[in-house]
């Protein structure tokens, strides 16, 4: 009887609205679920400096007089986890919404449960497209340009410079997956039967690829869409060099493209290999003078003097962290629930150290412009015209 009435308490916790604490107080409170230990722990470096960024702002008097409650926690990149620490976040800690939390199954894991309680999921960071569908979940905003529009961009790019390519795909069994190679195959339309020569998956629990690696070298393949994440870039980049194949168009996503994940496969091995940004790549030269990006190392100077600011996961999280202080700052007065996704999805030309930002009440992307860059050995160049899935 004591064991069936404690589960009872338990399922009306769960069912009991949360406190908001954050609503009509002097303290906006944050919750984030962050990759910091497992095999996405690179991550981390995103909710670090974020961590000092809303530090900063604090500083300076917090958002409209309010300041930040920033609480950031581990969930190894697994949905179990990440179920835990987000019901924690919301149920213990009380904060006012969920901002930046990384991964597409992680973040499927707490979608319903979020949406359900009216607690805003913004600027997940996944690029799945079901982020962005809000007559099904008004609560949950993608922070990624679409996994589909990333693909597409790539196959736009094989179509045009080499149109006789034979493309081998090698991607993550899931919606991470799927969806890159959905837009990659979109974008090829009737062509995709015929360039595309072989075609493989991994699982995220499979110790090595190297097996896939061997079969698609062995076709012949000249062109190599490697849709993977945290440690299968680093085997991806070093077996590729390792079997002596060397395709002369390599892409890997945006989520994959950190220098933390470069570096483990050497970084000479990664010389020639193209991925795309939403941002401005801030070891680009190009970009030494413009003020965004100087802002962004004077902040990365006095708050995280010792980072390794080739790794762009630190410009990533100071990026999303400025996003969010601009439809903070535009609820004004108002920090409840519904003000905040009311102004996250009334932003206009939002111009960031990088593309700028448009969304709608119908629009829930607030990316979907891309400019694809090059490896150098060093760092990401940028080349080419600013590219949508258009």
């Amino acid at each position: 009887m004591k064991l069936a009435a404690a589960l009872i308490a338990l399922s009306l916790l769960t069912l009991a609205a949360p406190r908001v604490r954050a609503e009509g107080s002097d303290e906006i409170r944050i919750g984030q679920t962050l990759p910091y230990s497992g095999p996405a722990s690179g991550f981390g470096a995103i909710g670090r400096t974020q961590e000092a960024f809303f530090e900063k702002v604090n500083a300076e008097g917090g958002i409209n007089g309010r300041k930040v409650k920033f609480i950031t926690l581990d969930d190894s990149y697994s949905p179990p986890k990440t179920v835990e620490q987000t019901r924690k976040l919301v149920e213990q800690d009380e904060v006012l919404m969920m901002f930046g939390s990384l991964g597409t199954a992680t973040n499927s894991a707490v979608q319903r449960y979020l949406n359900g309680k009216k607690v805003p999921q913004l600027f997940v960071l996944s690029g799945a497209t079901k982020w962005a569908d809000p007559q099904k979940y008004p609560w949950t905003m993608p922070g990624m340009a679409a996994y589909e529009s990333e693909g597409v961009v790539y196959a736009k790019h094989v179509l045009r410079t080499k149109p006789d390519a034979k493309i081998a795909i090698l991607s993550q069994n899931d919606d991470f997956g799927r969806d890159y190679v959905a837009g990659f195959k979109r974008a090829l339309g009737d062509k995709a039967a015929s360039m595309i020569v072989a075609e493989q998956t991994y699982e995220t629990s499979a110790p090595t690829i190297s097996s896939q690696l061997s079969t698609l070298k062995a076709s012949g393949a000249n062109v190599l869409f490697g849709v993977v994440l945290g440690k299968f870039t680093s085997q991806l980049v070093k077996g590729v060099a390792e079997i002596g194949w060397k395709p002369e168009l390599f892409f890997v996503p945006t989520s994959a493209s950190s220098i933390s994940f470069l570096e483990p496969a050497g970084l000479d091995n990664a010389i020639g290999l193209i991925s795309s940004s939403n941002q401005k790549d801030t070891m680009d030269p190009q970009w030494a003078d413009d003020p965004g990006v100087k802002e962004y190392f004077a902040f990365m100077k006095q708050y995280m003097p010792n980072a390794d600011l080739s790794n762009s996961n630190y410009a990533a999280g100071y990026h999303y962290a400025t996003l969010l202080m601009a439809v903070l700052r535009a609820c004004k007065d108002d920090v409840g629930r519904d003000n905040i996704m009311r102004q996250a999805a009334s932003l206009k030309d939002l111009k960031l150290p990088g593309m700028s930002v448009t969304t709608g009440p119908d629009d829930y992307l607030p990316f979907q412009q891309l400019q694809l860059r090059r490896f150098n050995g060093k760092s990401w160049v940028g080349f080419g015209d600013v590219l949508d899935d258009r």
